[in-house]
């Protein structure tokens, strides 16, 4: 710019960022991860940093290429993110002297990020990835719908989806069609039972009644197998003759003792269930049905099994479950007046939210403490 008949050179603050990161050699020799920390940058960005600082200035025992390295990098100008790619790149790759070899060959390739990136394809070789195990997973309830994904023999997940086509037309797209020739399958084909939730009549109940004068549309239940349905739903599908009744008290919980024998009796783990309907650790989605009865005090350290010493917790938290109290690494379970609480290894209470359906809070409110 001309001011005055003189020359003014005007770098703005992007200018000078956006400088440094186009030539980062050397801001990130000095590159300091806590002062970047405080400094409130993404973190993300800070770890991405940090992997190039350690490659390029860190301690090795190569540090002849290291030297190297840092002069190809500064000569032909690779910016930080283009820096990080070749390092992420070369993640997977074991052999040290591989590995510089291979970044010197990338730090060779001149372009742009997109350029390096395509580049990187055929100069790194591939991954080997292990052959996935057969395997079904289930996600979490959302908005009534569920994912189920399976992995398994490539044989037999093709006979499948020959079976789950027979019947798809090019009126309506095919995966619903072949989502309801699976239902069609799973159930038609007498492979899987309609599951029927057992119901729980919790005195005093205002909702139940309200399902059985027909105004249930708006009443959720929480079912033990970590689905809803409304009153509505239950009324018209499973409302029958028999019906499980659970007593339940408002400080000590759900009404039983049995203090002989280790494993819980069906009426324990019912009674369980009605106050926990799904696994007591949050965000976890397993329903209680699909749970196991843990003993919060472990039966080894004398804890009995009565109702204000059992929880529902699925299989992978009943292991991973602190069971020593001073022990703090995953968290654990503990009881509040005969509510079963996630207690976090920082000490702080949290419920599965799901369970604010179970039969304490729905008789007697929030928990107040």
């Amino acid at each position: 710019m001309l001011r005055d008949g003189f020359s003014v050179c005007c770098v703005t603050s992007f200018d000078s960022v956006l400088s440094g990161l186009a030539s980062p050699m050397d801001f990130l020799a000095g590159f300091d991860r806590q002062k970047a920390l405080d400094a409130g940058l993404d973190p993300a960005m800070v770890r991405k940093w940090g992997k190039v600082n350690d490659v390029y200035f860190g301690k090795t025992k190569w540090t002849a290429k290291q030297r190297k390295a840092v002069e190809c990098a500064r000569a032909a100008g690779f910016t930080a993110d283009q820096l990080h790619l070749i390092e992420k790149k070369l993640n997977h790759i074991d052999d040290d002297g591989e590995k510089w070899a291979l970044r010197f060959e990338l730090l060779g390739v001149r372009g742009q990020y997109d350029t390096l990136e395509r580049r990187t394809k055929e100069i790194v070789p591939a991954k080997e990835e292990p052959v996935p195990k057969n395997a079904v997973r289930i996600s979490k309830s959302k908005q009534g719908k569920m994912r189920l994904s399976v992995v398994g023999d490539e044989h037999d997940i093709a006979a499948l989806e020959t079976a789950l086509r027979k019947k798809v037309t090019a009126q309506r797209p095919a995966s619903p069609q072949m989502y309801d020739a699976l239902i069609d399958l799973l159930y038609k084909g007498g492979g899987v039972a309609r599951e029927a939730p057992r119901p729980f009549v919790l005195i005093p109940l205002p909702d139940y009644v309200d399902i059985i004068e027909g105004k249930g549309d708006d009443v959720v239940l929480t079912l033990t197998n970590g689905t809803t349905m409304s009153g509505a739903e239950y009324l018209q599908r499973v409302h029958g003759e028999e019906l499980n009744v659970g007593l339940f008290d408002a400080h000590a919980g759900p009404v039983n003792a049995y203090r002989a024998q280790r494993f819980a009796n069906d009426k324990q783990r019912m009674l369980a269930s009605a106050v926990s309907p799904v696994c007591v650790v949050p965000d976890c989605r397993h329903g209680a049905d699909h749970c196991e009865v843990h003993h919060i005090t472990p039966w080894s350290r004398g804890g009995q099994t009565n109702m204000n010493n059992l929880a529902m917790l699925c299989t992978y938290h009943n292991r991973t479950n602190d069971d020593a109290p001073w022990r703090r690494k995953r968290g654990r379970v503990v009881n509040v007046r005969g509510r079963p609480f996630w207690r976090s290894p920082r000490g702080y209470r949290a419920m599965n939210e799901p369970n604010r359906k179970g039969a304490m809070h729905q008789l007697f409110g929030p928990l107040r403490i």
